[in-house]
């Protein structure tokens, strides 16, 4: 008995030895005011806490010279999970009736231009909270942005009814994505793709801490954001709104956010920050379909490898809290899944913040996912497996049916409990306990030139120069210029998704102070020299890839009076569903315009202004340059217009692998065996990776030299750490940043071996003829991969390190195998 005891306690000292830390260290005082409140609560008060509501049920949109467009209603009903005959109904009423119940919608059902007013319905909130304890609110109303006063205005409102019938703040939420995107007047950066292309956290530290300030400015204490979702597959249609295809930049990025967000204290996060909601937890940037919303089929490894790791990052480094994957991943949604939510982050990696549904999604588990009979067994489901609060925007239903199985036993008091303890924990790790509102006084920068330089120059250092055959860049002043393409003069296409408006559209009014890519380079070149006649425009009444009938002729006709012709072309702006498209291609009419131009003889400058890669393998060999400018914000025409003069040097790299054909999807990390040469045999046999542009490719004004690569271990073990340094030098005339990336390639394993990972990353500055030396220090246990077994493993056997074109080898002596399921 004793000897079992023994080995019982011995058990426990090596548990606790390997258990891994909470995330964000225990503040014993402040879990002291979390147990004290919640003692008092009510079971009614806990159900109320765990439920977000859309803030358009507590008003109504006042709309004035509207025309209803049935396309667009059909469209939002689709997606809100409406039957047939639901949505042939209501297409059959009249514009008014529709309006009654949709004005409030997150999305533009109207053709043209309307007038809309929201207006609060006060008797309204104070029965949502006064009778059903709602302890989070979201959204902005019919998702267009509102000023600063009106935030100020509806959420003092909305805290003042919380703190007087609950004695608990309310936590309000807003898809502050890249920017203060619902608040006008605000800082809009360019979105997380570009930030990625930068390969400078820096930037992101930077751009997190003023949407924070901004955020806080108007009265908004928490954001969802950042999104780490690995945009891995070019179909999917919010490519654009994560740092890329690789986990390791992914991961980086999102520690250095959520520090610009919340501060250097997650514990006691100040009145100039906010909490932030990473999303969309995980997987959900995989879908087999590539269709939004989607089921992913990935391997368990590459889970555990690639998508997992960024959230593990964003957990380690103190995010609030975080909103889960609308989808499924290997037939398993998200939303019911214990071992993800449970098992995997709060139980492995101590973290002890809460989870929240993304729209509606714990009806989707009925609805769409067929694994719930009704919503009452759907809640019983989500709530069993971890989430903690639930956005179901439209209706207190779900805390009826919650205190139902409460008092039915299937759902218990201690998972209740464990909920609210993480929701208020939040809302007192923000201080909304002693500081409900903020804004106002202290907040006099709020959409100040500061502001706007650091815009500029993550869009500028964000730009990717993928060509420039004859050095036609920089281009000389005092030439004929002729801009054309559907993106060449409107605001939406640099904004995308999620600006002003959900899906980008229909606000240009509150962009207006901004330069589009034509004005800046009106501003930079003179209006004399810049011929505009964009040949293709898009329907801004349509879907975001409808264009109207096309003028190529009128931009021929244009070329005969310029020396070069700069087209941009791209993507309208789009998010989420509504982004999904069926062809890869860029459409025919920009391809076709592309192709007419070239006919002129005239040197083709390329624009990409997109939020995934549109295929252009037909008309990329007709251009003397191509630059990628992603999706670059309220001052992407600024920052392109500086860089084409060469006033600014490009330093963007690829954030993502640029596809040349459709059956070649395909990340850099891709396995080895995916690249196969001639098969010996009676056919020819290949398949060779084909691709545009690699991941982390960049071209510059000026050229940069690696040398002297070094490691400082020829052989090592699972304990060491690795130190890497190389020597960079810009050999060139210019200024420029480098990107400096290092790569490992592990060359037999007992699994396919990727070709290559990248594991570290940074960007630094060099002036012509300047040499720096660039080290990195690599715990070898970050060399491991998950093996078949399940387990992270780290094998005996040679490695090469890459940075730049330099390699060098080095070796593992002894394979370890962890227990751990993070190490």
């Amino acid at each position: 008995m004793k000897r079992n005891l023994l080995l019982v306690v011995f058990g426990l000292i090596i548990a606790n030895a390997f258990a891994q830390k909470p995330a964000i260290p225990r503040d014993a005082a402040l879990e002291a005011k979390i147990e004290k409140t919640l003692a008092k609560m009510t079971l009614d008060e806990k159900i109320g806490q765990m439920l977000e509501l859309n803030l358009d049920v507590m008003g109504n949109m006042k709309v004035k010279n509207a025309k209803v467009d049935r396309e667009k209603v059909r469209s939002v009903l689709q997606q809100y999970g409406r039957s047939d005959s639901e949505i042939d109904a209501m297409v059959k009423m009249t514009d008014q009736e529709i309006i009654d119940k949709l004005g409030n919608f997150p999305i533009d059902i109207y053709k043209g231009e309307t007038q809309r007013e929201w207006q609060l319905n006060e008797a309204m909130l104070d029965t949502l909270i006064s009778k059903w304890k709602v302890g989070s609110i979201l959204n902005a109303p019919g998702t267009r942005a509102p000023s600063v006063e009106q935030w100020q205005k509806w959420i003092r409102l909305i805290q003042e009814k919380s703190m007087k019938y609950l004695g608990i703040p309310d936590i309000y939420g807003l898809d502050h994505n890249h920017g203060v995107t619902y608040t006008q007047g605000g800082t809009l950066f360019p979105q997380p793709i570009n930030l990625g292309a930068t390969f400078n956290t820096d930037l992101a530290f930077r751009g997190a801490e003023i949407t924070a300030y901004e955020s806080r400015a108007a009265n908004c204490p928490w954001v969802y954001n950042p999104v780490v979702d690995l945009s891995r597959d070019p179909r999917w249609p919010r490519v654009y709104e994560s740092f890329g295809e690789d986990a390791i930049v992914n991961a980086k990025m999102v520690a250095a956010e959520i520090k610009g967000y919340q501060g250097e204290d997650n514990n006691h996060i100040d009145r100039f920050h906010v909490g932030t909601s990473t999303k969309h937890y995980f997987a959900y940037g995989a879908p087999w379909t590539g269709k939004d919303r989607t089921p992913a089929y990935l391997n368990p490894a590459i889970i555990r490898e690639k998508y997992f790791e960024p959230f593990k990052a964003a957990a380690l480094a103190g995010t609030l809290t975080m909103m889960v994957n609308s989808a499924s991943v290997n037939g398993v949604p998200l939303h019911a899944s214990y071992e993800y939510l449970t098992k995997w982050l709060k139980e492995d990696l101590q973290w002890d913040g809460f989870l929240v549904t993304d729209w509606a999604d714990i009806n989707n588990l009925f609805s769409r996912e067929k694994v719930a009979k009704d919503k009452k067994d759907a809640i019983r489901i989500a709530i069993n497996a971890g989430i903690d609060m639930s956005m179901d925007p439209y209706s207190v239903e779900f805390c009826i049916l919650l205190k139902e199985l409460v008092n039915e036993g299937k759902v218990k008091m201690e998972r209740i409990d464990d909920a609210v303890r993480r929701i208020l924990r939040a809302k007192y790790r923000l201080g909304l306990f002693d500081e409900p509102n903020t804004g106002g006084k202290g907040f006099e920068k709020f959409g100040c030139d500061e502001f706007a330089k650091a815009s500029l120059l993550a869009a500028e250092e964000s730009m990717v120069l993928l060509k420039n055959e004859g050095n036609i860049l920089p281009l000389a002043k005092g030439k004929k210029i002729l801009l054309t393409g559907p993106n060449a003069n409107q605001m939406r296409c640099l904004h995308g998704g999620w600006s002003y408006t959900w899906q980008g559209s229909k606000a240009e009014d509150l962009s207006e102070k901004y330069n589009t890519i034509y004005e800046a380079l009106c501003n930079k070149y003179g209006k004399e020299n810049i011929i505009l006649e964009q040949g293709v425009t898009y329907n801004e009444n349509g879907a975001y890839y409808d264009e109207n009938a096309p003028e190529t002729d009128k931009a021929v006709a244009a070329a005969a009076k310029a020396d070069m012709i700069i087209a941009v072309i791209g993507e309208n702006s789009y998010t989420e569903t509504p982004g999904n498209l069926t062809d890869l291609w860029l459409s025919e009419n920009q391809r076709n315009l592309v192709k007419e131009l070239a006919k002129t003889g005239k040197p083709i400058i390329l624009v990409l202004n997109e939020g995934r890669p549109r295929l252009i393998a037909d008309i990329e060999p007709l251009a003397k340059a191509v630059v990628d400018i992603l999706i670059p914000g309220n001052y992407g025409g600024d920052a392109l217009a500086n860089l084409l003069a060469g006033d600014t040097n490009f330093s963007g790299k690829m954030p993502y692998t640029y596809p040349r054909e459709i059956n070649s999807l395909n990340t850099y990390d891709y396995k080895v065996s995916e690249e196969v040469g001639t098969m010996a045999g009676a056919y020819n046999y290949d398949a060779k990776v084909s691709l545009q542009w690699p991941f982390g490719y960049g071209l510059s004004y000026t050229t940069f030299e690696y040398s002297n690569l070094k490691v400082d271990k020829a052989q090592f073990t699972a304990d060491d750490i690795l130190t890497i340094s190389v020597d960079v030098k810009n050999t060139g005339s210019k200024a420029g940043k480098e990107a400096v990336l290092l790569y490992s390639s592990d060359l037999i394993a007992s699994i396919v071996p990727d070709n290559k990972r990248l594991r570290d990353f940074t960007k630094i500055s060099l002036e012509p003829g300047e040499t720096k030396t660039v080290t990195f220090q690599l715990p070898a246990k970050k060399l491991a991969f998950v093996g078949a077994c399940g387990k992270w493993t780290l094998e005996e056997g040679d490695f090469i390190l890459k940075v730049g074109n330099q390699t060098v080898p080095t070796a593992c002596t002894q394979t370890k195998i962890w227990d751990e399921p993070n190490i």
